[in-house]
């Protein structure tokens, strides 16, 4: 045996002065290198006829048609082994699909060089390559074709509608028949596709159109369409009372549509309180007004009196020592020229001026009685000695009170901002121009 450091020497093909002799000693080393299909051209430090000596170096190549399986060169080893294993594996190509509606010929199935000739059934159309070959990459040359026919299928749609609108509503639920659609070719259907809402689906009022399209196995396309009209029956546009307004569902005149009348706060509804808008396209009832409203002061108590103006109008007391306090001229002065915005946010003013037994109570002209003054000031607790306001909501509770005159611009703005409905700043909105 060599030593370690010479077998070091031999592996790496290096032969030091000396030892050329212990070389020309080795026998074979390795296995003579067979390439199936393939061919191995190799090198020996030893010369020509020592190919399969330990470091002999082959390079590997394969046959056309073959592809080569592992390193490219390998090298005779110390353990009697090449380097690595190899093998030359025969190129194919993958099996061409099944062609839908034809088939395919090849001349040599699925190896290199193989000619693949398409063709299709009676009725239909080659669309593609015709023919693919099997490349040295081990793919096919082309793409898959298609065997298509030409001829769009039949479709019928149902014929156009109209409906007329449900009472309350203006739309109606129209339904229909699926359109009715055959293949010229082989009678089948892949896809029919809708443009439109649904059959059963709800209708608003106009005209819709609805468009079906329908496709066959060859992606053929025909179309066909049809109207779905909706129509409301409405009758006459109804007008809102002076100081009222309407309160209509739907769209306020479409039959089936309720409207009631409301009207603004100080003014009591006479007549129908709603009416129907009906088939015939009349309204039922008649028109309703909105009258000033009544202030009864001849009444038991202050519950009576506050009674009235329950869900109305709100209030606003006044109550002086006397009728020369500086601070009611103030105020009374600036509700007079005040007026028009009181009445645009539903207020009434009640004055409560002087002490008994000559203390005066009075809503506008009316006078009220002592009986009634005294149990408002008890109930709102209001001092007799000295200046007060106090404002009270439309459902008789105590919303703010003032010690000093208040102006109708913050007074208007507690009442706009906390106190009107919804419906009472769109009637401000449409009426801002009237106190002007």
């Amino acid at each position: 045996m060599y030593p370690k450091e010479q077998w070091m020497e031999i592996e790496q093909g290096e032969i030091q002065p000396g030892n050329k002799e212990k070389f020309s000693d080795i026998p074979r080393w390795c296995h003579p290198l067979i390439i199936y299909n393939g061919e191995a051209t190799c090198y020996s430090p030893r010369g020509g006829n020592y190919h399969s000596s330990l470091g002999t170096r082959c390079a590997l190549s394969c046959n056309r048609g073959y592809r080569l399986i592992g390193p490219r060169s390998v090298k005779c080893l110390l353990n009697r082994h090449w380097s690595g294993i190899i093998y030359c594996r025969q190129i194919r190509c993958h099996t061409l699909p099944a062609l839908q509606y034809g088939s395919y010929h090849c001349s040599n199935g699925v190896k290199i060089d193989s000619h693949c000739h398409y063709s299709c059934q009676l009725g239909y159309h080659l669309e593609g390559d015709r023919s693919r070959v099997c490349m040295e990459e081990g793919r096919w040359s082309g793409s898959v074709p298609n065997c298509v026919d030409i001829e769009p299928p039949q479709i019928r749609c149902p014929d156009s509608r109209e409906r007329i609108a449900e009472p309350g509503k203006l739309s109606a639920v129209v339904y229909w028949d699926p359109p009715r659609a055959k293949d010229s070719a082989d009678g089948v259907i892949k896809k029919l596709k809708r443009r439109g809402p649904e059959p059963g689906s709800e209708f608003s009022e106009g005209e819709h159109l609805i468009r079906y399209a329908v496709y066959d196995q060859a992606h053929n396309r025909a179309t066909c369409k049809f109207l779905v009209r909706v129509r409301v029956s409405r009758c006459p546009t109804l007008k809102a009372p002076e100081h009222g307004y309407l309160s209509c569902t739907s769209a306020g005149n479409n039959y089936g549509a309720t409207c009631e009348y409301q009207c603004d706060g100080g003014y009591e509804l006479e007549g129908a309180h709603s009416r129907v808008c009906q088939s015939s396209r009349q309204w039922s009832g008649s028109q309703a007004r909105c009258n000033p409203m009544q202030i009864n002061v001849d009444v038991n108590s202050v519950t009576g009196l506050l009674d009235q103006f329950y869900e109305k109008r709100r209030l606003l007391v006044v109550s002086a020592p006397d009728s020369s306090d500086r601070y009611y001229k103030m105020q009374n002065a600036m509700l007079q020229q005040a007026t028009c915005g009181l009445d645009m946010r539903h207020m009434t003013v009640i004055e409560l001026v002087g002490l008994p037994p000559r203390g005066v109570g009075r809503i506008r002209e009316l006078q009220l009685s002592q009986k009634i003054v005294e149990e408002l000031r008890q109930l709102l607790h209001i001092s007799q000695s000295r200046f007060n306001v106090v404002l009270i909501d439309k459902d008789g509770i105590d919303r703010d009170r003032f010690i000093q005159p208040v102006t109708p611009d913050e007074l208007f703005s507690f009442v706009d901002m906390y106190l009107l409905s919804t419906q009472e700043q769109l009637q401000r909105h449409q009426n801002r121009d009237m106190c002007e």
